[in-house]
């Protein structure tokens, strides 16, 4: 199942919920639950973004400056949820490298320390990133109950497909040999890996 929905089978007709019109805030109330996925998934796309930027200051690898521009439309689509259900914005504020939820800071930091070892570790590190995005998203699509924030999340579910490939293509190339799953099945990560790039959002 998991495979399935990595490889796109949902998302692309979800249809927008009806409250979404106009993009005013919506009447059906969010659950407890999905409140703290939206919360979270701001802040988890903030994490792609800021060791992104991070790691192009340091290895000045282009794939790192162009994921980080697409991590930042992803910051802003969860933006747009936050708003349109009139939640505060935990990354509001925030400096890079900075966040709210302990766990986020705590992996920042970890992944920055391994990333700056080498450009393959920085690389890999990233795989790992989109990896547990893609886990994350999933894992949130499944306890969503609105169909605009399942759609957002699809896209999202996109869009890291696309980053895995470029950084597995990249640590293909750095160091000769085939990407190896971090945090996914492998045999997901080869059948998003080794199919080609595709076009997110609507």
């Amino acid at each position: 199942m998991l495979t399935l929905v990595l490889l796109g089978a949902i998302g692309a007709q979800v249809s927008v919920a009806a409250g979404r019109a106009g993009g005013g805030a919506v009447t059906t109330p969010l659950t407890p639950v999905e409140t703290a996925d939206l919360r979270f998934m701001r802040e988890e796309e903030k994490l792609a973004r800021d060791v992104y930027l991070q790691s192009y200051d340091q290895w000045a690898t282009p794939s790192f400056a162009n994921i980080a521009s697409s991590e930042q439309s992803h910051m802003d689509a969860m933006l747009r949820l936050l708003r349109r259900y009139q939640l505060a914005d935990p990354a509001a504020g925030a400096a890079i490298g900075e966040f709210q939820d302990p766990s986020l800071q705590a992996l920042h930091d970890n992944l920055m320390a391994l990333g700056s070892t080498s450009e393959l570790a920085a690389l890999k590190v990233g795989g790992f990133i989109e990896e547990v995005d893609m886990r994350d998203i999933v894992a949130a699509m499944d306890r969503s109950q609105h169909a605009d924030i399942d759609q957002t999340y699809a896209q999202l579910l996109c869009g890291s497909r696309n980053h895995l490939r470029a950084y597995a293509a990249q640590v293909s190339l750095v160091s000769g040999t085939a990407y190896v799953a971090q945090m996914l099945n492998q045999s997901a990560v080869d059948a998003i890996v080794h199919t080609a790039t595709e076009r997110c959002g609507p």
